[in-house]
């Protein structure tokens, strides 16, 4: 499955190509306030490593998107990711908004909507989830507005700036749970 283009609001999900493959890109990953949260500021990165990165997801057979803001002159603003498990129909959401001009602005949840609505729907995923250190109460804010709910924690389980902290997992369902009885 590749990734379709998926435009909602202010900003258009395009399949990552050769084109976002930029000094700006490997930047972001290189940034420490923009990888605070991510397991991504344990690494240093480089071209040659995002190329290998995006080569095995594509055979993996994840989905890749590079977020792109609506007006032209913001062009690439960050990147979506979808590990998917097929057998399952479970899909896992990771989302970077690299540059700190697009965050705050509606890009990252115009983003995770729109990529839950594609993946619950024509995707044929049942279930999408993404976790986040509590601490990031952006990507927690995001989250539950695109109707995604917390699923459970696993308690202590990163450490930032020497403190523990907890992952928080969420999840939003194509359809709601059987009743069971």
């Amino acid at each position: 499955m590749d990734a379709p283009v998926l435009a909602v609001g202010p900003v258009r999900l395009e399949p990552f190509a050769e084109r976002h493959f930029t000094p700006r890109y490997v930047a972001w990953l290189n940034d420490p306030e923009t990888v605070r949260y991510s397991e991504q500021r344990h690494h240093r990165r480089d071209l040659a490593g995002c190329r290998a990165y995006v080569d095995a997801m594509r055979g993996g057979g994840h989905l890749l998107w590079a977020i792109v803001a609506a007006t032209p002159e913001a062009g690439h603003v960050g990147n979506l990711s979808a590990h998917l498990d097929r057998p399952n129909r479970t899909a896992d959401i990771a989302i970077l908004l690299g540059e700190a001009s697009a965050r705050r602005r509606g890009f990252g949840r115009a983003a995770l909507s729109a990529a839950c609505d594609w993946l619950l729907g024509a995707g044929g995923v049942r279930k999408v989830t993404a976790g986040t250190m509590a601490a990031n109460a952006p990507f927690c804010a995001i989250a539950r507005a695109c109707g995604m709910h917390e699923e459970g924690r696993r308690r202590r389980h990163f450490l930032l700036d020497g403190d523990e902290v907890d992952l928080v997992m969420f999840a939003r369902f194509a359809q709601p749970p059987a009743a069971s009885g």
